[in-house]
């Protein structure tokens, strides 16, 4: 009778909306379902391609899983974690990110039908992280090293790890094309770290045979005043000078008032104007550069000034190119024009101004720094080439993580195939319900491969047995056996060249575990209820702080 008295306790505002148990979790996994199968038709060489364009009319085909995931206006709280995870993906390795995403997905499918028989999820998240652990360790010991080989050994296999990235992009038509350039463009900048010492240009128009790099910086030529047409477009190892002040005519500033006796007076501040800007020119001259470059403009008088003089210049130049145009170069960008010494001038083998389709651009090649590159792109429409774009970043990024980490895994579900037989062999040393847990997600990996022939348009079951067959082999020569995606058959993808590096294999089976076993422990979610109407705040600030009524209220 008692516990009948006590009054009910409120803890949460009105209007707060609260889910929580079996059904919550359940709800969450039928939500990342529901995005994986968004992704699904994006994996490998004969993956669809996705468009979507948003309320400001701009449309983007892509089929970068990343990409995809950004521009979806996920709302539901627990999708949004896919969109993490396929994000540091892309930022930590560059490639993967639609099979990230489909391994979180899957990976929660399976465990599904567990939660609904009544597991508890910490069982699942502890056999999970378990078979992770076990799954990158196997990766790690099927690796292959490709360290200790010669500069072109080493730049032939790079090329096959980025041709087996642009397979599955929009210009997988031309890979080896492009494969050989984005090698080359990583090895110009060496060591350094820094993505945005390879510049891509986007100039629409022509094929994509026609992109070429430039080894050194290039960019579109910038506004140009009258008397630029004089200037020489070409030379032979100039001397750069890059600065970051204007060189134009403007009346001085100062916070100062002047007042005049004399209209000949007049005169003489107007003068010290001129011979200000003139002063400024005449030390650019004497420094005995022949490339003027400014991040600021470069006005008329300047521009005309360079022509007489036969020097070249550019204002208004991006941040980025310039700084590029430094490392390459070995200048430094000056803030002021007093005490140029040889030291801060760059130099270059060629400069050229050259024509590429409708644009000019400005092209510095041979610089003895060498550590940059520029890709221009050609492309028929500007979104062929803005995917382009993308495609080859993450081929860069993909050529740099092998580099750094020299040891690569067969392709073309090879890998996930020989890691999930693994992992069935160790589920049934086992005891306990882990043994069907670990056996769930042995299962879940095999989604690459099935989803390779389903989007190949094979049948998945048959490809998937025959492959099974191959894995199961005691000598262990079937494990480098993958999807052919040519013939519809079975192939052995190291033999085909269908490489890539074993830290984009490690970090989306990590990235995927994590968001699964994430979502799994939640087992609640509260929803805050939104304020009332700005007007209703409004009265309520206004009864706060006078302590009366609002205006127009009835009085009780």
């Amino acid at each position: 009778m008692a516990s009948m008295m006590q009054p009910q306790i409120i803890l949460l505002k009105e209007g707060t909306d609260t889910s929580q148990g079996k059904a919550q979790l359940i709800s969450n996994i039928n939500a990342v379902t529901a995005v994986g199968d968004v992704v699904r038709t994006t994996l490998g060489p004969r993956g669809m391609d996705k468009l979507i364009h948003d309320d400001k009319g701009s449309v983007t085909i892509s089929n970068d899983g990343a990409t995809i995931m950004k521009l979806l206006d996920i709302v539901h709280p627990a999708a949004k974690i896919l969109v993490d995870i396929a994000k540091s993906q892309d930022s930590e390795v560059g490639d993967g990110t639609t099979t990230v995403v489909l391994l979180a997905a899957e990976f929660l499918k399976e465990a599904k039908p567990f939660v609904e028989d009544g597991v508890h999820s910490q069982n699942l998240i502890r056999s999970y992280r378990t078979a992770s652990t076990l799954a990158i360790a196997k990766v790690k010991e099927l690796a292959v090293s490709i360290e200790g080989k010669s500069v072109e050994e080493k730049k032939g296999l790079l090329a096959k790890c980025a041709a087996t990235t642009l397979s599955s992009k929009l210009i997988g038509g031309e890979k080896e094309f492009f494969a050989t350039m984005v090698v080359d463009a990583v090895m110009a900048i060496g060591d350094d770290d820094r993505l945005n010492l390879i510049g891509i240009k986007k100039v629409p128009g022509g094929n994509m045979r026609d992109s070429f790099l430039v080894d050194g910086v290039a960019f579109k030529k910038t506004f140009s005043y009258a008397g630029f047409e004089q200037q020489p477009k070409k030379f032979d190892n100039p001397k750069i000078l890059l600065l970051n002040i204007e060189l134009e005519l403007k009346s001085e500033k100062e916070n100062a008032e002047i007042r005049l006796s004399d209209p000949s007076q007049y005169q003489s501040i107007v003068d010290a104007e001129w011979n200000i800007i003139y002063d400024k020119l005449d030390k650019c001259v004497e420094s005995g550069a022949k490339v003027v470059l400014s991040r600021l403009a470069i006005g008329d008088l300047a521009t005309q000034y360079f022509a007489d003089r036969d020097i070249f210049c550019a204002g208004r130049v991006a941040e980025e190119d310039l700084n590029r145009v430094a490392a390459a170069a070995g200048g430094t960008v000056q803030t002021s024009v007093n005490n140029i010494i040889p030291e801060v001038l760059g130099t270059c083998e060629i400069f050229e101004e050259k024509q590429v389709g409708g644009e000019r651009f400005n092209i510095f090649s041979g610089c003895p720094s060498g550590r940059t590159a520029t890709i221009v792109l050609r492309g028929g429409a500007d979104q062929f080439i803005e995917e382009a774009e993308r495609s080859l970043h993450d081929a860069i990024m993909i050529v740099r993580r092998a580099v750094k980490n020299s040891t690569v895994v067969p392709g073309g579900g090879a890998i996930d195939m020989e890691v999930s037989k693994y992992l069935r062999q160790h589920s049934r040393t086992i005891a306990g319900k882990s043994q069907l847990f670990i056996n769930s997600y042995a299962k879940a990996l095999e989604v690459i491969p099935r989803q390779l022939c389903d989007n190949a348009g094979f049948d998945a079951t048959d490809v998937l047995n025959k492959l099974r067959q191959k894995h199961a082999m005691q000598s262990g020569e079937g494990a480098s056996y993958g999807v052919d995606i040519n013939t519809g058959g079975i192939a052995d993808s190291f033999a085909n060249f269908v490489w890539e590096p074993a830290v984009v294999k490690i970090n989306a089976i990590n990235a995927a575990t994590e968001a699964a076993c994430l979502i799994l422990s939640v087992d609640e979610t509260v929803k805050n209820p939104k304020s009332e109407s700005a007007q209703g705040d409004a009265a309520a600030m206004g009864r706060g702080r006078g302590g009366g009524r609002g205006r127009g209220m009835r009085r009780r």
